[in-house]
């Protein structure tokens, strides 16, 4: 008898217990029949909280309104309820809560308490495997799970929600640099635990930068925080206000350049109603996935080169308060903000020195006493850090998603082989479908992907 004989064995396996995971897990057990074994997949507990909502630091906020965070479509207001049950900010009533900016540390206790109220009502049993998955391997009518600790899982059907990785600083030297000279923008006690007197280098310039900015100022940080990136465009804020009042639908037959005509004509129009540009945003933010699909893929491509950046900003936007204080620092000058990319970090006794191009062929030279590095999620498959992904790809069960971002999937969510050739045991969600999807990191879209991923499992594990 084989160890795989050994294998205990589950019907659903989810890999991977940040927010799309639990929620997936959430729907499942829901949905499930008495009997089903559901097994939950996650080395780093508590559950629930992956890179966005495992900060505790009550200044970091959520980047949009508490009223549009529910984690489940048919239940718009349920995050909102579940604020107003806890009573976490009582200074306010029901409307402005709705349209506040509460701390993120809330979000990933809504979910465990939303996970546990679903385990309790279930017919079904959740099994918590405290673990990664470095592997996995088809086996018979399922698959084989390989664990970090070597042992193994068999199941009949797997849901990969494996979340985010943070890209390496992206400069020479930057290994040999001390724990205290390189720290990781999403290691968010490490951030905290940075001298307040000492000049910072922080390496990027979007949300992981505004979290370490906050959580510098909280620690009454003293020294200049310079900010590089190539582009050297802080995030920008949200507005108050609603969707401006135009069809987008004809932006999906336009070309690139056509709709960000077509945008900044909005833009312009919106502002001679005293509208905000933010409502554009909001008004196109529903279509987001159908605009980069109906895109062609040369069309694709310039955007990934050429336009990216500017979308982010305008997009991905943070809270106003927290906008502000980026802007007070940049006032008084304890935040520089500079244009130009590191190629190269070395230590200097207590100091850092760094070195890159700067703007217009320049060469840009900063010295200060710690690195912080906040380039962001890794969006290559290939790039990323991460065993299982590594497996896959290499095995041939998985190819690269378009572009090289993240994996390829069907567009229910199935992974595609090397051949695209859809698995029938294997669904992904979340940020690895950013290739194919391109909106596939926030809520609105986490929470519609894991309903649908719940039903394809028990579909495919045949139990509907």
């Amino acid at each position: 008898m084989t160890e795989s004989n050994h294998a205990p064995t589950v019907d659903l396996a989810i890999i991977g217990g940040g927010a799309a995971g639990v929620l997936t897990a959430i729907h499942a057990l829901c949905q499930a029949r008495p009997g089903l074994q559901l097994a939950l997949i996650e080395p780093d507990l508590p559950l629930a909280r992956g890179v966005a909502y495992a900060t505790g630091h009550e200044g970091h906020l959520l980047n949009v309104p508490a009223g549009k965070m529910s984690g489940f479509a048919d239940v718009p207001d349920d995050f909102l309820d579940y604020l107003c049950q806890l009573q976490a900010y009582p200074e306010l009533d029901r409307d402005a809560l709705a349209r506040h900016y509460v701390s993120r540390r809330h979000y990933a206790a809504y979910l465990q308490l939303r996970l546990r109220q679903a385990q309790q009502g279930s017919a079904a049993q959740l099994q918590l495997v405290n673990d990664s998955v470095s592997a996995l391997q088809p086996e018979g009518d399922g698959l084989r799970l390989v664990l970090g600790d070597g042992s193994a899982l068999r199941a009949g059907a797997v849901s990969v929600a494996v979340g985010n990785t943070l890209r390496p600083l992206p400069a020479r030297g930057a290994q040999l640099l001390s724990r205290a000279q390189r720290v990781e923008a999403w290691d968010y006690p490490a951030v905290q635990a940075i001298d307040p007197g000492v000049d910072v280098c922080i390496v990027g310039s979007g949300l992981s930068m505004a979290d370490s900015v906050v959580s510098l100022l909280a620690n009454g940080h003293r020294g200049v925080m310079h900010v590089i990136s190539r582009h050297a465009l802080l995030p920008l804020p949200h507005a108050e206000g609603g969707a401006a009042d135009f069809d987008p639908q004809p932006l999906l037959a336009m070309n690139l350049r056509q709709r960000l005509r077509g945008l900044r004509q909005h833009a312009r129009q919106a502002q001679a109603q005293g509208l905000p540009w933010q409502a554009v945003m909001d008004r196109i933010r529903p279509l987001g996935q159908a605009l980069w699909q109906s895109l062609s893929a040369a069309d694709q491509r310039r955007f990934l080169r050429h336009v990216v950046r500017y979308w982010d900003v305008h997009r991905h936007r943070i809270a106003p308060s927290v906008h502000a204080q980026l802007q007070a620092l940049r006032e008084r000058g304890q935040l520089q903000l500079h244009r130009g990319r590191i190629d190269a970090v070395s230590a200097d006794g207590d100091h850092v020195r760094l070195t890159g191009d700067g703007r217009r062929g320049s060469r840009l030279h900063l010295q200060v006493q710690c690195v912080v590095n906040a380039t962001g999620v890794e969006t290559r498959g290939q790039a990323m850090r991460n065993p299982l992904l590594q497996q896959l790809l290499a095995s041939g069960l998985a190819r690269p998603g378009p572009h090289g971002i993240g994996l390829d999937t069907a567009p229910d969510g199935q992974l595609l082989d090397a051949d695209g050739t859809p698995h029938p045991r294997i669904q992904v969600i979340g940020s690895l479908r950013i290739g194919s999807l391109w909106e596939s990191l926030a809520i609105p879209e986490l929470r519609v992907q894991a309903a649908q991923a719940a039903q394809w499992m028990l579909a495919q594990a045949g139990l509907p």
